[in-house]
Order: C-alpha cells, then structure tokens, then sequence
C-alpha cells in the first residue's frame, strides 16, 4: 500500500497480474473472521441510502456480504459479486441463516457481467477501493447504475488507523509502481476526479468504526493470521522483519488505543459516500 497522495510513478502497471495476486491475497487467510466484525457499516450505509424494499441493489466486492446482507434485511433484490469465491459462500451461509435471498455470482469488479442501468443501488463497503485499476472500477459502479439511482461506499481515510496500517505495511511490502493506495477512495479529490462530471452529488460523512479486541496483541494476531493483505505482508519478510513490522503496528495501536485499561478500542475513520447518478 503506498500514501493515497504519492500518485508520482507514471508506470503502466500490469493490472491483470496484480489482480491475480490480490485474488490469491484475499484469498488466503479468512478475511470472513474479520469482515463480520464490521457488520454495523453495511447497515448504516443502508439507512443512509433510505433503502426501499422491492429496489434492485448490486453489492461490489461484497465479500463476505455484509451490506448484502443489511440490503437484504431491508427487502431488497440483491445480488452480490466478488472474485473470491469462497467469500461469496460464506455470506451465503450466512443469508441462508437467517433465510434471506441474495443473488451470488463471481465477478470482476472491473468488468461487472450486468448491462447498464441495472440497477437501483450500487453499494461497496471496504471492497471496490481495493481494486487496482481504480478508474475502471469506478466507471462499473457507475455504468451499472441507472439514472437517479445511487452508489454508496464505505471507504477508508487516508489519515484514519487502517489508513496508516495500509502505510506501514507499505514500507515493508511496497505496491507495484503506478499502483495509487486504495485510501484514496477515502479523500474527496478522488470521488470529485472520477464521479463528480458524472454524477448529479456526492455527499460524505465521515464515520468512525471502533476495533474492538481483548488487547492490542489480540488484533495483531488475529489480522496476521486472517486478514490476507497483512499476513501476506508478514509472510514475506525475515524474523528480524516481522519482529519489526509487529512493534510498528503496536506502537500505531498504542498512539490510537482510547480503551484506558488492557484491551483495545481503536477508531478507524472511514468515509460514507453517497453519488446520486
């Protein structure tokens, strides 16, 4: 990951082979014991959005289906789409539980399998940002979307905790060159640059979610072992480096921990964005 304002390299990246290894990044691990835990995101975005039921809603890079999920609650038609498979089926189980109908299909967030103006909504919560080609991307939420409808994001900050994580796993694992950091959905150039000429408004406001963990250790185990970009970021260095790449993340958690006793509570802010199309 690398700083959302540090865009200098005019490298023309390989999009194809950096999406196959993100496939296999968020592959690996189980990013689904992390994704449950931010559950309460998905269901604000849908208040914001005044979901009706009845309306057409296409989750991007769903995951492990949290705004499905909260769109589904709400009576929606909803299908959700990732290119990791088995997080699809974990959020199936999950609709399956609770006897909620989802539409799953595979997909590219780059190259979504739908016509255009498909669709009422257009939702991503901590998904769509991490694509590579981040100008397509937003060209398919965009696409897919029907005139008068509306897009809503949850998209980490830059300055936020997780955007600072992204940072300094990016000293450690740099992101190929020409590769722009997935915090920059979280800054309000980047939504102008590449909705704003075709949008009728961008609204954001800006949220906190707390990471809630029995300590700070706690959560540094638990995305080491489940989270695929920062287990992959520890997989790839020498004892000596991890040692020091798990002091730099304490110490971000120790600057940010307001729990005032042992275990953590950390606020990570993230922007919610709504693009009326």
């Amino acid at each position: 990951m690398i700083d959302a304002t540090s865009m200098t390299d005019k490298a023309t990246p390989d999009f194809q082979a950096i999406k196959n290894k993100q496939q296999a990044t968020w592959g690996s691990g189980d990013y689904g014991r992390i994704g449950v835990t931010l559950q309460i995101t998905g269901e604000e975005l849908c208040e914001t959005l005044d979901l009706h039921a009845g309306q057409r809603v296409l989750d991007v890079a769903g995951g492990n289906g949290n705004v499905a999920l909260a769109a589904a609650r709400r009576f929606c038609k909803v299908v959700s789409t990732d290119y990791v498979q088995h997080l699809l089926d974990q959020s199936q189980v999950r609709a399956q539980a609770e006897g909620l109908i989802i539409d799953y299909q595979q997909a590219d967030a780059e190259a979504l399998p739908f016509d255009d103006a498909s669709f009422d909504h257009v939702v991503s919560t901590f998904g769509v940002m991490f694509t590579p080609d981040q100008e397509r991307a937003a060209a398919e939420l965009l696409r897919t979307c029907r005139p008068g409808g509306k897009i809503g994001l949850a998209n980490w900050t830059p300055d936020g905790f997780i955007g600072q994580l992204f940072k300094i796993i990016g000293r450690y694992a740099p992101p190929p060159a020409g590769v722009a950091s997935p915090a920059a959905w979280g800054t309000q150039d980047f939504l102008q640059r590449q909705f704003g000429e075709q949008s009728h408004g961008i609204a954001t406001t800006t949220r906190q979610f707390n990471f809630r963990y029995q300590s700070p250790a706690h959560w540094v185990d638990v995305f080491s072992t489940y989270y695929g970009p920062m287990l992959k970021a520890f997989q790839s260095q020498d004892a000596a480096q991890r040692e020091a790449l798990s002091q730099d993340i304490m110490q971000l958690i120790e600057r940010c921990n307001v729990s005032g006793n042992e275990t953590m509570v950390v606020p990570s802010e993230y922007l919610e964005v709504v693009i009326t199309r």
